[in-house]
């Protein structure tokens, strides 16, 4: 017996309506709340199958069954209607369906620069023997600068320069403190690259952001020198930007190294002729390395007068917008498809 034959007497009303309610009762989300629909209210529903089933009733009772169906459909359909989930409800087959959506074909996304230059990076060192380690972005005064030998007073501490969450907690200015904890956890001998976010309070502009990409390298060991690191660096170079790349070392300061050096690397677009992007000298700045100062390494538990270090640090927009000719670091972080689609 079909619905309609059920429920097509005056009598059967009352059974009906109770077996509505319960339904109605029982909606808990859009999807039996438009299956609800369907039932009973829809164009092919019981109520619209009910009222066409009229014509083939004597006239007497017509009258009291119409009356009393139309009643109950139009009380149902009101308190359907005044439900919360009448505005959002969709059809069952429509579900998971988002309009704004771009249509077929779908454009595919393609890795961020700044992560092909990291990987590449670290692909190269990893091939030198060096292990990836990673720290936390929120670090405290000891590891961001303390155990690093800056002074109490180093003008790097300053707010103007760096984020302070509260008291002692900073978002980390550079990479370096995983060096502190890598020591701290392993005794030389230590190859490891560290690369991660760091943030500086800095002005906003072509040139500068206030968040960037570092990768920092460390090597402790015996006897390690200048010439190791030097070495480390030109392999890299020639690795990285081309056979015929060259490396310029320029004496430099940083507190964490001594001494302290900054590298250059031959040009890669003009060969060391001259151009725009070198300013003319033939040279591009890279990074900043140095040997371990002998504080940091009795800070991270090191016997500094049996083991020796080298560390470097560089900055991963720097080398992407040389090797890919950008003019504009806040590119990297303004997510328009038009240059990222591009790599």
């Amino acid at each position: 017996m079909t619905l309609k034959e059920k429920y097509r007497t005056p009598e059967a009303l009352e059974e009906l309506e109770k077996v509505v309610t319960a339904e109605f009762s029982a909606i808990q989300d859009a999807a039996t709340a438009e299956s609800f629909r369907i039932k009973y209210l829809g164009k092919k529903g019981l109520f619209r199958s009910l009222l066409k089933g009229l014509r083939e009733m004597p006239e007497d009772k017509r009258k009291v069954f119409g009356g009393k169906l139309n009643t109950l459909r139009n009380t149902i359909e009101e308190q359907f209607n005044q439900a919360p989930w009448e505005e959002s409800s969709v059809p069952a087959e429509d579900a998971g369906f988002d309009p704004t959506l771009p249509a077929w074909p779908f454009p595919q996304g393609s890795i961020h620069p700044l992560i092909l230059i990291r990987n590449e990076i670290c692909d190269i060192f990893v091939s030198m023997g060096f292990e990836i380690a990673y720290g936390p972005d929120v670090e405290t005064d000891y590891y961001n600068f303390g155990a690093l030998n800056f002074p109490p007073h180093h003008p790097a501490r300053d707010m103007q320069d760096t984020f302070f969450v509260s008291g002692d907690i900073l978002l980390r200015t550079h990479t370096s403190p995983v060096q502190i904890r890598v020591m701290e956890h392993q005794q030389p001998p230590v190859r490891c690259i560290m690369p991660g976010m760091v943030y500086r309070n800095e002005e906003i502009s072509a040139r500068s952001y206030c968040q960037f990409g570092q990768i920092e390298g460390l090597y402790v060991d015996k006897h390690v020198s200048l010439a190791d690191l030097k070495g480390t660096l030109l392999a890299f170079s020639k690795q990285f930007f081309g056979d015929e790349t060259d490396i310029k070392i320029r004496g430099s300061f940083f507190p964490f190294t001594e001494p302290s050096i900054e590298i250059d690397v031959l040009c890669f677009i003009c060969k060391g002729t001259g151009c725009s992007v070198c300013k003319q000298t033939g040279w591009l700045e890279i990074l900043g390395a140095g040997m371990v100062h002998p504080n940091v390494l009795h800070n991270a538990g090191i016997d500094n007068e049996k083991f020796t270090g080298f560390a470097f640090g560089m900055g991963i927009e720097r080398i992407a917008m040389l090797k890919y000719g950008i003019n504009d670091i806040r590119l990297f972080y303004e997510n328009d498809v038009r240059l990222l689609k591009q790599f």
